[in-house]
């Protein structure tokens, strides 16, 4: 080989070597980054599952009604008997049988809910025969197969990590929040955040109620909602149940989990007999996914009612799981921090619960 020969050789394997490391390189950065993301802690998920669209029958696409009692309520069902949907008497949050999803929070339990049902609400409270009513047909033409956003989806758009969601005025209406700010006074397992977090201290926007109250903001509260805030949130704010500004006069969902439980508004599923222990309801089998719990954890609020949540329905092993926004998970959660998030058995928030009611 000649030393000109020599000189042109040498690019070509610097060249070769170069390739081989950049490819390795490349290779352990990806294996590295498969390692992280194993051993990152996963956010609250909603996964997907199935076909589209629910089941519209029957094999002959046929579909009957029939009415039910305790509560009084309208099924839907397929020809071979499948529930395709439920409608109770006086209230407006529906069931709909529909494409499956799983519902989880791998950083903080093993729960999983798996569930092919889809809560909505209805634009006015149901009545037997309203089947036949030309507003209730158009809804349900609507909605019935839907993957527009349910009550569900929008209550996993505030959980851990959930990504940003803005309108079109760049206002931020949905993504990860907080139970509220920290609590000067306050210390683990002690009120280490304080409460009374709205929609509208989470949206950092003023906003007026139907009976002419406009309530503003508190800046250390931005992107934080408490208990009822959340539900509040997700039924009223987004999904557009009615409002009020307080727990007192007028129609609409209250302010507080007390005021909630102790209004006439929806349909009580779960009656309150008292806040006792002895008033714990001894059967929940009635419950549907949608309905508001209400929760008694704090013997310093007297007779009032402090806790309160959204159930969703039968985990993979049976639990009765429901999600709420609480100080110790900081935010909306179906986790263990502070209780397991079921309501059978006898673990806290379990033998806390006192009522429920379907909106």
């Amino acid at each position: 080989m000649t030393a000109k020969s020599a000189r042109r050789t040498r690019p070509l394997l610097h060249a070769t070597v170069v390739t081989s490391l950049l490819a390795a390189s490349a290779y352990f950065t990806y294996e590295l980054r498969k390692e992280e993301q194993a051993a990152a802690p996963a956010a609250m998920r909603v996964t997907d599952q199935g076909p589209k669209g629910g089941a519209k029958g029957g094999q002959d696409g046929t579909q009957k009604w029939e009415r039910l009692k305790s509560p009084e309520r309208s099924v839907l069902r397929s020809g071979d008997g499948a529930v395709l949907a439920v409608f109770t008497d006086g209230a407006r949050t529906a069931t709909l049988t529909g494409k499956s999803r799983t519902f989880s929070e791998p950083a903080t339990t093993q729960t999983r809910v798996v569930t092919d049902d889809w809560v909505r609400l209805l634009p006015e409270a149901w009545r037997s025969g309203a089947e036949r009513e030309q507003w209730f047909q158009d809804w349900f033409k609507k909605y019935y197969g839907s993957e527009e956003d349910d009550l569900f989806a929008t209550a996993f758009q505030y959980g851990d990590q959930a990504p940003v969601k803005k309108d079109a005025a760049g206002v931020q209406y949905a993504g990860d929040a907080a139970f509220g700010p920290i609590n000067p006074n306050g210390s683990v397992g002690n009120d280490l955040r304080l409460e009374q977090s709205d929609f509208y201290d989470y949206l950092g926007t003023s906003y007026t109620f139907r009976d002419g109250t406009t309530a503003q903001p508190e800046k250390p509260k931005y992107r934080a909602l408490d208990c009822s805030g959340f539900i509040r949130t997700v039924f009223g704010y987004r999904a557009r149940f009615p409002l009020m500004s307080g727990d007192t006069g007028g129609t609409g969902l209250p302010r507080t989990a007390n005021g909630m439980a102790r209004s006439k508004t929806g349909v009580d599923i779960l009656p309150l007999k008292g806040v006792t222990a002895r008033d714990r309801p001894t059967s929940i089998d009635v419950l549907q996914p949608g309905d508001l719990l209400f929760f008694k954890l704090d013997g310093r609020t007297g007779q009032r009612l402090d806790h309160t949540g959204m159930y969703l329905g039968n985990d993979v092993e049976g639990h009765k799981i429901f999600i709420s926004s609480r100080e110790e998970a900081n935010g909306p959660t179906i986790g263990d921090k502070g209780g397991a998030s079921r309501l059978d058995g006898n673990g806290y928030y379990a033998a806390a619960l006192r009522s429920a009611k379907r909106l």
